[in-house]
């Protein structure tokens, strides 16, 4: 056992000690670096390390208490106890407050590895080299990338540990990398920004920089001379990116808080079906390599992989084990928090299981249509299903991509496009935490002139 977990069980002792019924005990330690470029100059190199502890404590009337500290030492980690007794002390009781018992908290999953050394152990400038060179793939591309808004690289290594005084002492180390590209492009005065990414555990698993300034190049350029198109309702398609952030509109209205205040579409919708059977939703906290895997949650439960909508039914909803004692139902396994802050209801890999059809068979099936690319705005309101996005993209004539489009809106409601997805494709992409294939809706509103 390491200092770092034998410190988080002294601190969950000392507080029982002092009188809390039950008390947990989260630590993260972490280190982060990143580089960014501009016109072949670096233009920021920073690399910082952080460490942080965050106490919930419940005392025998069942008020709560949290406090947080980023000081280790002895003294000051005993008066940080103190402090969130006091806390607890003025806070109002209520019975619902308590931290996960032994039997929610389970044992932890098998994830398999989530440290890798090759980035632990990256060359101080191999972000430097990565950067220049995604900006040199780039404007290599095309001469009408005339530059790039921002481009860069950059890796995290951190350490998590959860000690809780229902029977967990646990910790896990992880690893991410990243690499992305913002260029412009330009003619006739028009000026056309886009993006790519790609964010991943291991190092073996990332694009090369070469393909992210290529690939961002190329969604810039393609997009040069977009104009509007007239107010119509047609088959839209969504890109893997655009489809990612789809599927998070649904993983909020599947959150269990939303749920239980009666402000989420999904509410009495539970076993009924939603989409049809091609439709697959699932939060893995287990998945193989995942950006978002994880052996225990926020507060020590087992992560698992749960089936929001499970061929086109909505199977389950989403919550941490405060919000599952409100709602009287089970902790998913899916709190999320900072050593900052008290758990709240996240998400670990959120994903669309993928269909087996190419891309560009499901859009040569479209006559006429939108195949999106980028949008403004949040979304979907989970109150009211409510979808109206501003949208940029491709105009699709008798299954091409003829021409781009820019400056209209797509409308449409949450339910209404889950039973509009007419196709999904074999595109399973992760850039992230939250992946999605292609998806094709069979109509929504395209708002333009």
């Amino acid at each position: 056992m390491n200092n770092y977990e034998q410190l988080a069980k002294k601190i969950v002792q000392r507080a029982k000690k002092k009188g809390a019924k039950q008390a947990e005990a989260f630590l993260e330690i972490g280190r982060q670096s990143s580089c960014r470029v501009r016109n072949g100059e670096i233009e920021d190199l920073t690399e910082a390390a952080s460490k942080g502890l965050g106490l919930r404590v419940i005392t025998k009337d069942n008020r709560l208490g949290f406090a947080y500290t980023s000081d280790f030492e002895p003294t000051s980690v005993d008066s940080f106890v103190d402090r969130a007794l006091q806390l607890a002390q003025t806070a109002a009781p209520n019975k619902l407050n308590g931290l996960p018992t032994a039997k929610e908290m389970g044992k932890p999953g098998k994830t398999g590895e989530l440290y890798d050394s090759a980035v632990a152990n990256l060359a101080s400038d191999w972000k430097i080299k990565t950067a220049l060179e995604i900006e040199k793939a780039g404007k290599a591309v095309d001469p009408r990338i005339a530059t790039f808004n921002s481009v860069g690289a950059g890796d995290y290594v951190a350490e998590v540990y959860v000690a809780s005084s229902e029977g967990l002492s646990a910790g896990f180390s992880g690893t991410y990398v990243y690499l992305f590209g913002a260029p412009v492009a330009s003619e006739n005065g028009q000026l056309q920004t886009s993006y790519w990414m790609d964010y991943k555990r291991f190092l073996a698993d990332l694009d090369s920089p070469e393909e992210i300034g290529k690939e961002a190049a190329r969604r810039a350029v393609r997009m040069l001379g977009a104009k509007r198109v007239k107010s119509q309702q047609v088959p839209v398609i969504f890109d893997p990116l655009m489809a990612s952030s789809f599927v998070g509109n649904l993983a909020a209205a599947a959150d269990g808080n939303a749920i239980y205040k009666n402000s989420s579409i999904f509410v009495g919708k539970l076993g009924k079906r939603l989409a049809p059977d091609s439709v697959t939703v699932l939060d893995d906290g287990l998945l193989e390599r995942g950006l978002g895997t994880s052996p225990f949650d926020g507060e020590g439960v087992a992560t698992r992989r749960t089936a929001i909508v499970e061929k086109g039914i909505l199977k389950s909803y989403l919550y941490d084990s405060f919000t599952a004692r409100k709602a009287k139902a089970q902790t998913t396994g899916n709190a999320a928090r900072g050593y900052n802050s008290l758990p709240h209801i996240g998400t670990n890999n959120l994903y669309m299981e993928p269909g087996t059809r190419p891309p560009e068979e499901i859009i040569r099936e479209v006559k006429s249509g939108f195949y999106v690319t980028a949008m403004l705005g949040r979304g979907a309101d989970p109150v009211t299903g409510e979808y109206s996005r501003g949208a940029n993209g491709l105009w699709i004539e008798n299954g091409e991509l003829a021409y781009p489009v820019q400056e209209v809106t797509v409308a449409g409601n949450l339910l209404k496009m889950l039973q509009d997805v007419d196709a999904i494709g074999s595109d399973l992409q992760f850039r992230g935490s939250a992946g999605a294939p292609t998806i094709r809706f069979k109509q929504m509103t395209v708002s333009g002139d």
